[in-house]
Parts: C-alpha cells; sequence; structure tokens
C-alpha cells in the first residue's frame, strides 16, 4: 500500500537525499535549486510512502487552480524512483494513490513533464507505462539534439569548415567564473533576435553557480582577452547540458561557438554520455526552427523528445 503526502519544508534533508540517491534525478530536483524561484509557484510536490513507511518516490509539483504541474519551474519533472525495490508494479500502485489523493483535494488535471531518458542513470519510464494505464494525452512535444559521446557521429562538412575557421582565429576556449561578461551577451542576443530575456537573471544564475559550483559551469571563447562566445552548461550523472548559448556579432563572424562546442565535446566532457544541445522549438513544441536544429544536427547531435503529458482525474 503506497500513502501519498504533500511535501513540506521539513521534508527537505529526506527529499534531498533521496534525490541524491534516484535513478533518474538531476540536480534540478534539489532544493536549494528549485527554492531560488520558490516565490512565483504554489508548491504542491508530492511524496510516496510504501507500507513500511519509507520515500518510495517523489514528485516535485505545483498547482495552479486545480491543475497540477510536474514542474512549471523545471524543464522536466516527474515522478524519481530509486534504483532499488522499485518496478513497474510500484508505479502502477504509486500512481494509483497519486490519482485517489489528488481527487480528495480537489485537483482535475495532472500535466507531467517527463525526464527524456539521457538523464537516467539507470532505465526509468515506468512512469511512461504508468501514463499509458491512465489514459494520458500527450499536450506538448520538443525536440532537443543531443550528441552521444560514448560513440558520436561524425560532423557535417558544413560545421568542421567552421570549426577550422574558428582555429584560424586564434580563439581561446576556457572556463570562466565571471558570469556579467557572458551576460551581456546574451542578453543583447534575446532582445535583438527574439525580443526576449534569459530565464534567470544573473543575480540568479550567479547564487545557483554558488550552490552548484560542479553543476553550473561557464565556458568561453576568447579573442585578445574579449570574451566573443560562450555557454553555461548544466552537468549532471549523464549529460552535459547547453542551457544557454550566445555569440556576439564577431563571435558570429568567427564562428566561435563552433570551436566552443568542439571543445567541449572533445576535452571537458568527452567521458559523458551526452551532449545536449537543447530544444529548437517555439509555441508549445509546434514549431520547429528548422535552420537551428539543422545547424545542431551537424554536429552530430540526434533528436530526443521532451514530451509533457496530461491526464484528466477521474
Amino acid at each position: 500500500m503506497i500513502e501519498i503526502r504533500r511535501y513540506s519544508n521539513t521534508d527537505k534533508p529526506i527529499w534531498d537525499d533521496f534525490v541524491k540517491r534516484s535513478k533518474n534525478a538531476t540536480f534540478l530536483h534539489l532544493r536549494d535549486y528549485m527554492g531560488y524561484h520558490a516565490d512565483r509557484f504554489d508548491d504542491f510536490s508530492l511524496m510516496a510512502f510504501n507500507h513500511h513507511g519509507k520515500l518510495a518516490a517523489v514528485m516535485p509539483a505545483n498547482i495552479v487552480g486545480s491543475t497540477l504541474y510536474s514542474h512549471q519551474g523545471l524543464t522536466y519533472g516527474g515522478w524519481l524512483t530509486p534504483v532499488k525495490h522499485f518496478t513497474a508494479v510500484t508505479m502502477l500502485e504509486v500512481w494509483d494513490a497519486m490519482m485517489s489523493f489528488l481527487k480528495e483535494n480537489g485537483i482535475r488535471t495532472l500535466v507531467y513533464k517527463a525526464i527524456p531518458y539521457i538523464y537516467h542513470r539507470y532505465p526509468a519510464d515506468e512512469d511512461l507505462y504508468a501514463l499509458f494505464r491512465h489514459g494520458a494525452q500527450i499536450a506538448e512535444c520538443n525536440i532537443s539534439t543531443a550528441v552521444a559521446l560514448t560513440n558520436p557521429a561524425k560532423y557535417n562538412e558544413t560545421q568542421r569548415q567552421n570549426v577550422r575557421k574558428a582555429n584560424e582565429y586564434g580563439l581561446c576556449v576556457a572556463e570562466a567564473d565571471d558570469f556579467s561578461e557572458f551576460w551581456d551577451i546574451l542578453t543583447f542576443c534575446l532582445k535583438d533576435r527574439h525580443n526576449a530575456s534569459p530565464v534567470h537573471s544573473l543575480e540568479e544564475i550567479t547564487l545557483l553557480k554558488n550552490r552548484f559550483p560542479r553543476n553550473i559551469r561557464l565556458f568561453g571563447a576568447f579573442s585578445d582577452n574579449r570574451m566573443v562566445a560562450g555557454c553555461v552548461v548544466f552537468i549532471d550523472h549523464t549529460t552535459a547540458h547547453l542551457q544557454y548559448i550566445a555569440s556576439s556579432p564577431d563571435g558570429m563572424r568567427m564562428n566561435a561557438m563552433a570551436l566552443i562546442h568542439d571543445h567541449l565535446m572533445h576535452n571537458e566532457f568527452a567521458e559523458m554520455r551526452y551532449y545536449d544541445l537543447g530544444t529548437s522549438n517555439e509555441n508549445h513544441g509546434l514549431v520547429l526552427n528548422n535552420g537551428l536544429i539543422i545547424q545542431k544536427c551537424g554536429f552530430g547531435g540526434r533528436g530526443i523528445a521532451h514530451q509533457i503529458y496530461k491526464v484528466d482525474i477521474k
């Protein structure tokens, strides 16, 4: 028998300990990460306990009206599960208990962001089976592009030329600690091309960097000690994910990002499983940026679906 309980702040130690040992969680699910924007969301995270009173699974979530989201403030959410003593049978029991709990609490709809498999330390698709069993529908699908670093596909000719041209400019790729220079480039790019702003403010990303120095790293391409392009990388067990990428006009002219990608894949993250270049969608997945995804595939990347499901609580 599974008991579902709503997370409270006093649960932080056991939540974080469980997340660190989970087979499909990342540092984004730790409370010190989720807490940076806690004022924006009404937290309704769930904890599932087995008949021995032992924590069996956790799900980061927030509530808006009668809809539960897992989680609007995270790239992916879903049930986080342990390596041992958890099967598809257990997941169905967790799901049944959750559905009853949500119904009792007046929640009519669940919006569920499944964790893409490239972030799993061990196979962890039991939740996808439970979604099917409960009549879930795919509400949104975005496509990311990831390079399988253990057996990478070759660059196309365009990207080979871009790396060669960038090297001819004598650019240097290095890790950087000061995010402000890159944030100026990023903010200008997003405003100029998309009339948008970064999801994180400079203050927020600096705070998170200080909290997670091993997981959040900044790399830049430099010309005469001046950053002309850069990327912020979120790193966990299996995957290096490019959270932000930006080039100045000079960086674009010199193909600086191609050199950064080449350096990171062959040096910094060569021992990891995946190098995730991020999604290439707009309008909740309905629009695909053809040029962007073709560019990413040129580095040997291939498609990874980021699926969001909708479940009616009956």
